[in-house]
């Protein structure tokens, strides 16, 4: 549970869970001073997103990812800028991340550094996840928000590959670049932000947001790594994230959010993912009132919304990714969701 500080600010206590569909700054802090170089106050457009200005001032606040959203929307329509979201993950830096970006620099490797962003970034951020794959010989780090109806999430997912590529340089080397970046967006009028940024190929329209590493990557040592502190910040996150139990729900979608658009996702494979038996994972959603298929569908429709509004991605394409025999039957289940046909949907959101 949040508390409420005497600046009257909402805050976590030491050890508290950051709860779902929230998050810490981090990041985000870079929105202000961002929209100052374009010669914007800041502060009345974060009031326009229903936040306090102060709120920027101390990473232990919280703050609503439907708000980010919101703020990120607005200031893409004041500096008339496509790419905010991008600039604003540029400002940031690997201690950004807050504790999950100090256990990434005092990692053995490249690799453990990035399963400790997939295992840890929880506790700075409820609203979106992190993933690693690894694929024909390279390595997948993916970045989905997860968070339903949160605006904009094409310039947060643009935010968070520009301050991951600037963590992975701080490991590697500022001369480190990725194999290539693929993005859930539409092909932007100006290409250039993004390729001078990631110094490598970017592919728009994507099923999801993601920077490709070689996989021998994985293998390089980080500098100046630490194994004692590390140690100290892998108890303190544990202490942080308390009892996995209490977000078993949020969790599983979390883990959907990651697999939906690439690999099976029956009620026995998540199951299985999360060492349980099926009539396990059955009794441990009885007590939401959702059924295993529902919640899958919520997240099927949620993924869908995203690549129809900010992507041209073809129906066919959409319908594969998420595991749909054909086009038809995608429209008919989008349909049942929305009462509106993908494209009536696509062309409404787009005019909106």
């Amino acid at each position: 549970m949040t508390m409420i500080t005497n600046s009257g600010l909402p805050s976590l206590s030491a050890g508290q869970t950051l709860p779902p569909g929230y998050i810490h700054p981090g990041v985000a802090r870079e929105i202000a001073p961002t929209l100052r170089a374009f010669g914007i106050d800041p502060d009345p457009l974060i009031r326009e997103a229903g936040l306090d200005p102060r709120l920027f001032n101390d990473g232990t606040n919280v703050i609503p990812h439907t708000a980010l959203g919101r703020l990120l929307t607005l200031s893409v329509d004041r500096t008339n800028c496509p790419h905010f979201g991008l600039l604003v993950g540029q400002r940031a830096t690997i201690l950004s991340l807050a504790m999950v970006g100090r256990l990434m620099q005092h990692s053995d490797t490249l690799g453990e550094a990035l399963r400790a962003l997939v295992a840890n970034l929880s506790i700075q951020d409820r609203g979106a996840v992190p993933a690693l794959s690894i694929s024909d010989g390279t390595a997948l780090l993916t970045f989905s928000v997860y968070q339903s109806d949160v605006e904009s999430a094409e310039q947060i997912s643009d935010g968070a590959l520009a301050v991951f590529v600037n963590a992975l340089r701080t490991l590697c080397g500022s001369e480190w670049n990725p194999t290539e970046v693929l993005l859930p967006r539409a092909t932007p009028a100006d290409q250039e932000p993004y390729r001078r940024h990631f110094r490598a190929p970017v592919r728009f329209n994507q099923e999801s947001a993601t920077i490709v590493v070689p996989v021998r990557d994985l293998d390089l040592r980080i500098a100046g790594a630490d194994p004692l502190l590390r140690a100290v910040l892998e108890e303190r996150i544990a202490q942080i994230k308390g009892d996995p139990e209490a977000e078993f729900l949020d969790d599983l979608r979390r883990l959907l959010r990651t697999r939906l658009t690439r690999h099976r996702c029956s009620a026995d494979d998540i199951a299985g993912l999360l060492a349980m038996h099926r009539r396990t994972l059955s009794r441990r959603l009885e007590g939401s009132g959702m059924g295993y298929r529902a919640i899958v569908n919520e997240i099927r429709f949620e993924i869908a919304r995203q690549l129809l509004e900010d992507t041209e991605v073809s129906l066919g394409q959409i319908a594969a990714a998420l595991c749909y025999s054909e086009a038809s039957a995608f429209t008919r289940a989008f349909r049942g969701w929305s009462g509106l046909t993908p494209s009536a949907w696509r062309s409404g959101h787009r005019s909106a």
